[in-house]
């Protein structure tokens, strides 16, 4: 075990760091928009771009790792990162936050298929559920403190623009002084939406629906915030409280997962995280700022672990050949919903106020709720015996695999063909938008 984290310490740490400047981000860049004034469907077009960028990068990552490396590949990413950051503190229009939050969406995309793959090709199968858990947590944790950051800094100024920078570069220098063997190239994935539908249709719908949902409500939590009176600092700490919910409820709604048809879970979870949407609209009304922080980690640990629950749920059913390409499938309709989601909304927050977004919420979940319930009555399926692992990801929540898929990959190691050809080999959410 010490040994296998050795060879992952220096990635768990740079990612670690270059996590909590992108939490830091998340919470930053809205507001600075709303400051600058820009409308709530702006800050939509700009969380969607992200999503557009985070899909491309998602293609175009396989191949420029094959060409330079991993730690080349992070090294230059990374500093790319803190430089858009950089350029943020000059962008005064839509355009300007549309052109460099989606260069961003590209190229972090391609950082954490470099984690990702990294982690994957080192993680040993004696140990791999343990070190992926200690990689995810670290990750995870960075991701909800660093949006409380916002208290420490002004929106008029520059200096919060600059520390996200800084953070960023400082994930460099874990990588730039590793001494330990990057692992190979990875290999391509082929994206065969069609046909992982045709097999696991609850999978495939849930994901992209998860992008619909995740996307927004991360990606505009800090205006609703203000929209409905919290300060800056507190809207901020509504990411964190999403987070928060996220870690505490995973491994518990994984193991529950392992125990029953997973399609019920993911009902559940889409009908519950309907059903907490109301209850954050119900508290905002009243004004109750505590039910609001409490309502925002039961939604975060609802909404932000279904993305899990759909991934082992294809994995369950495909070849174990196809797992990479499965997931690389299931984050490719996760993206198309976090390019398209942020627009609904905006609208609805534009139409219906700050409350719209959490209308749009539980009405997208409830569908997603509905056609898995109609999908268990036409087709019933055995429950899948077997642990889980999780394993991180770009999008903010955690991927739980089957640990049967995971030790027949396992198998294919030994034999000498490493399972991380990726467009993320085990990865997002969602990150996060």
């Amino acid at each position: 075990m010490n040994s296998s984290l050795a060879l992952i310490w220096t990635i768990t740490a740079a990612t670690t760091l270059l996590q909590a400047g992108n939490g830091l981000l998340q919470a930053l860049m809205p507001l600075r928009m709303q400051a600058q004034g820009l409308s709530v469907s702006a800050i939509g077009i700009v969380a969607a771009a992200y999503g557009l960028g985070f899909s491309t990068g998602c293609v175009l990552a396989p191949t420029f790792i094959r060409h330079v490396g991993y730690i080349r590949a992070f090294a230059s990413l990374a500093a790319m990162v803190a430089v858009l950051v950089l350029a943020m503190t000059q962008a005064h229009s839509t355009l300007a936050w549309v052109i460099l939050r989606g260069l961003t969406g590209v190229t972090l995309a391609c950082i954490f298929t470099v984690t990702d793959g990294w982690i994957s090709a080192r993680a040993t199968s004696s140990h791999r559920g343990r070190v992926l858990s200690f990689y995810m947590i670290c990750t995870k944790i960075a991701l909800m403190l660093s949006p409380l950051g916002i208290s420490f800094g002004d929106l008029r100024t520059d200096g919060l623009f600059m520390a996200v920078s800084a953070v960023i570069s400082l994930s460099l220098l874990p990588i730039a002084a590793t001494t330990t063997k990057e692992p190979p190239a990875p290999l391509g994935v082929k994206i065969d939406v069609r046909h992982l539908f045709s097999l696991a249709p609850s999978a495939v719908v849930g994901s992209f629906v998860v992008g619909l949902v995740n996307g927004p409500v991360i990606a505009i939590t800090p205006v609703f915030g203000v929209g409905i009176g919290l300060t800056q600092e507190r809207a901020a700490a509504l990411l964190f409280a999403l987070q928060a919910g996220s870690l505490l409820l995973q491994w518990p709604l994984g193991w529950l997962s392992d125990r029953a048809d997973r399609r019920y879970v993911i009902a559940g979870l889409a009908a519950g995280t309907s059903l907490v949407s109301i209850l954050i609209l119900f508290a905002s009304a009243q004004e109750a700022q505590g039910m609001v922080l409490w309502s925002f980690a039961a939604w975060g640990g609802l909404a932000l672990c279904i993305y899990s629950v759909c991934v082992a749920h294809a994995c369950d059913i495909v070849d174990p050949g196809r797992i990479v390409s499965t997931v690389g499938t299931l984050l490719f309709a996760w993206a198309a919903g976090v390019t398209i989601g942020p627009l609904f909304g905006a609208v609805a927050m534009e139409l219906l106020g700050p409350g719209g977004l959490f209308i749009y919420s539980a009405l997208a979940s409830s569908g997603l709720a509905i056609f898995t319930v109609l999908r268990i009555v036409q087709v019933q399926r055995a429950p899948v015996k077997g642990g889980f692992v999780v394993a991180s990801t770009s999008s903010a929540a955690p991927t739980v695999i089957a640990r049967a898929e995971m030790a027949a990959s396992d198998k294919g190691e030994d034999r000498g063909a490493p399972d991380q050809n990726s467009a993320s080999a085990v990865t997002r959410d969602e990150t996060s938008s």
